[in-house]
């Protein structure tokens, strides 16, 4: 995992203020996208736990959106560039660098997980040890909403991603893997692609039981 997780950050060390501009504001266009954010919100508040890292933050967008719906929101993601962007974009929130296989956060004492599209570029065999780690640090009862690029077929696709290789997956099998690890999902979004890749856009709301 060092290897595929070292290349990762690379990667977008190497594209921080072009992959900003491109999607720090991307969401005022995806009003699907945007309401289930909005239901993970108010679902974490309901458990009185406000507490909740979003992992893989990238530029802190979705981080500073997590703070405006009421969340106590901090973001992780492994690229020092972007946690630097992000520190700076939101000087007001926390921002820490860190790998998604080893949260720096202490066991059931989260609210919520947001995984917005950053366990794409994850080989399938690696990804239960995140949804593992993921687990871990959520409270019982606390909510992850997990996005990523949907596919029809039985099997996860690898595609050519433009900063890394990455990998669809069909809905029903991600969350086989979320149920594997301790989750139950209760709710789930796919909508017709937003980018020219041709992929389904696919959410997934789960519950740590």
């Amino acid at each position: 995992m060092a290897n595929h997780q070292d290349e990762t950050r690379a990667a977008y060390d190497g594209v921080v203020e072009l992959y900003a501009s491109l999607f720090a504001d991307r969401l005022e266009a995806w009003p699907l996208t945007r309401a289930m954010i909005g239901t993970f919100a108010e679902l974490v508040r309901a458990t009185g736990n406000l507490q909740t890292a979003d992992v893989g933050c990238g530029p802190g967008h979705l981080t500073a959106m997590l703070h405006e719906l009421g969340l106590d929101a901090f973001g992780l993601d492994l690229s020092p560039g972007m946690v630097d962007h992000a520190q700076r974009a939101h000087p007001a929130l926390r921002f820490q660098e860190a790998r998604m296989e080893s949260l720096p956060i202490e066991d059931g004492v989260l609210g919520g997980v947001l995984a917005h599209y950053s366990m794409i570029h994850t080989p399938p065999g690696e990804l239960p040890k995140l949804l593992a780690e993921q687990v871990r640090v959520l409270i019982p009862g606390g909510l992850l909403l997990v996005s990523f690029f949907g596919t029809d077929g039985p099997e996860p696709v690898q595609f050519d991603h433009k900063v890394t290789p990455a990998y669809s997956w069909p809905a029903d099998r991600l969350a086989e893997l979320l149920a594997d690890a301790g989750l139950v999902p209760f709710a789930r979004l796919l909508h017709d692609p937003v980018s020219e890749r041709g992929f389904l856009d696919a959410h997934l709301l789960a519950r740590r039981s």
